[in-house]
């Protein structure tokens, strides 16, 4: 999955923290019903995008390594993390990244991701002197709910705030400046080493919300504004949803 490609003079490497733990649905990383794997779709997108030079996947788990490398994958094997963040830190090292290389952090559940999506958190960081980028799209449908994210942009094109209540006050769907946050995440390299040395905040814990850790230390966070429509696996109903979706448009 590596090629020569570089972004303003550096690598960018996308990294996707992989593990077979978890509440809604276990092990739905290998889950194959299309005939391949999650994390093999997950992969292949990550890979179209223009911007990324290689593509890694990044566990702790024996049957995610052979499932990698059954495909043909790059994989690191990793300890155990209490976060992908950790993970994604160590899978850099390993690697042995430049300070300045690109990392993506490219969720393993999220075979939809849009190529676009994650060209576009790698040109926020790049165009920006932040040490992190993230991706927020229009927000539509009902901005009260409290699983999706929202966050306000400053005029310079950095985070100000993510919540997960509706922001700005009496926003409305398809308003001025309601944006949904798309979790996806580009990092210096350097700058993950400095991230896990940064202790947990208290708007951090209050929204649940890792990355305003980053804020309150007062670290910028560059924000490019983009359409993105895809989400995340967490269920067996999503994952069935995704399998119809993935059938029906190899059929046309």
């Amino acid at each position: 999955m590596a090629s020569g490609v570089t972004v303003d003079g550096n690598r960018a490497v996308a990294i996707v923290p992989a593990r077979l733990g978890s509440t809604r649905f276990p092990r739905k990383v290998l889950a194959a019903e299309t005939g391949k794997t999650l994390i093999q779709h997950v992969v292949e997108a990550a890979a179209r995008a223009s911007s990324i030079a290689q593509v890694v996947v990044a566990t702790d788990a024996v049957e995610v390594v052979e499932a990698v490398e059954a495909f043909g994958g790059e994989v690191v094997r990793t300890g155990e993390h209490p976060n992908g963040t950790s993970r994604l830190r160590e899978a850099a090292g390993v690697l042995g990244l430049a300070a300045d290389d690109v990392v993506v952090n490219v969720q393993g559940d999220e075979p939809e991701i849009e190529p676009e999506t994650i060209d576009l958190a790698v040109a926020a960081l790049v165009g920006s002197d932040c040490p992190m980028a993230t991706v927020a799209t229009p927000m539509s449908g009902d901005v009260g709910n409290p699983n999706v994210v929202k966050v306000v942009v400053a005029a310079t094109g950095r985070a100000l705030y993510f919540s997960r209540s509706a922001i700005p006050h009496r926003a409305e769907p398809g308003g001025a400046g309601v944006l949904r946050h798309v979790g996806i995440y580009a990092y210096r390299r350097a700058f993950l080493d400095a991230y896990a040395s940064l202790a947990a905040t208290p708007l951090e814990m209050a929204e649940r919300l890792e990355q305003l850790r980053v804020l309150e230390h007062g670290h910028g966070i560059a924000v490019a504004v983009g359409e993105s429509s895809h989400t995340g696996i967490d269920t067996p109903e999503q994952y069935a949803a995704f399998v119809r979706r993935w059938k029906e448009s190899r059929s046309r």
